[in-house]
């Protein structure tokens, strides 16, 4: 993407008055404190905003995002399930059956769209071409939407006792059994650590949203079913966490990945804030007391007027170096 074309993007997202991709993912990341971690229950974040997208919709209700210019409007399956899980917890609250028919819409699209990749391993797949740091040619997959699709799946089981949600689920976790070269969502570093790439990518850039999401999909799995191996896999990328959390503190705010870049990728103020939020529900999931400090420092970092200031600095001298 050039610079003018990246530009052209933001100013069309947030400027103009109409709706974009982006109106669907800058919500106001939350905890929900009335979620489980015991049993699958309402999700980790309340998703309310999402669950009340006013945007395009298909003629079956599900949401669409626009993305304006050459890409136009497209099915994202990591917003048809996060749209989905937001309709969950609302169900969970208020008992509406239109909250209910919405998420078990999400949950038969997400099942209709689950496909074998090229190497038979069964994946939602983007049907779009996206600009990161290597072009992502369609179709493409994402170690995010398959955290989140099982994340929904599990509960629409929960909801219905339909098995074919929870069949489903377990074709999508196979991804999180195999590396990227097998066609699945993991790499192993040099270190051991196991990694779920929301982007896949060579070299891999290791987003942190994306990977926290992730593993609240393997997470809730293991809920669903108990399973010994979905266990194993959850308490590794624990540990991956644990392990390399340190590698994104800038010291006076988050990284977004490991961009490999001279220049790191810092995190934008909403996605420092997602970090927050996804740690502190990491500390909660896992008792894990090194999330809940690097949440309390992001959090302390966010309320400086300097450090804002500095990563704002930070952030628009990346974008003029890499965009």
């Amino acid at each position: 993407m050039s610079r003018f074309q990246y530009y052209r993007r933001i100013l069309a997202a947030y400027a103009l008055p109409r709706q974009s991709q982006l109106t669907f993912w800058h919500d106001h990341p939350t905890v929900n404190d009335n979620c489980s971690f015991t049993e699958v229950g309402e999700y980790y974040m309340p998703f309310r905003e999402k669950a009340e997208y006013r945007g395009i919709h298909d003629e079956r209700g599900i949401p669409m995002l626009d993305y304006h210019g050459m890409i136009g409007r497209q099915y994202n399956p990591i917003a048809i399930a996060q749209w989905g899980l937001g309709n969950y917890n609302l169900l969970q609250h208020t008992g509406q059956q239109s909250c209910k028919q919405k998420m078990l819409a999400a949950a038969d699209w997400l099942c209709s769209k689950l496909e074998p990749n090229r190497f038979g391993v069964p994946v939602w797949n983007h049907h779009f071409d996206w600009e990161y740091r290597n072009p992502l040619i369609a179709p493409w997959y994402s170690g995010l939407a398959q955290g989140q699709g099982i994340s929904l799946l599990v509960r629409a089981h929960r909801e219905t006792q339909d098995g074919k949600y929870l069949e489903a689920a377990a074709k999508a976790f196979e991804s999180f059994h195999k590396q990227i070269h097998e066609g699945g969502v993991c790499f192993t570093d040099a270190h051991g650590d196991l990694w779920f790439e929301e982007y896949i990518v060579s070299p891999p850039t290791h987003i942190l949203n994306g990977f926290i999401w992730a593993v609240w999909g393997v997470y809730d799995f293991f809920l669903a079913t108990r399973q010994r191996q979905a266990e194993t896999v959850f308490a590794k990328a624990v540990q991956t966490l644990r392990r390399n959390l340190d590698q994104y503190d800038l010291g006076f705010w988050s990284l977004y990945e490991q961009s490999g870049t001279r220049l790191p990728m810092i995190a934008s103020p909403f996605y420092h804030r997602l970090h927050i939020v996804q740690l502190r529900m990491m500390a909660s999931m896992t008792g894990e007391r090194i999330f809940l400090s690097y949440a309390e420092k992001w959090e302390a970092d966010a309320r400086s007027r300097s450090k804002r200031t500095r990563a704002l600095c930070y952030k628009g001298a990346f974008k003029l170096c890499y965009y």
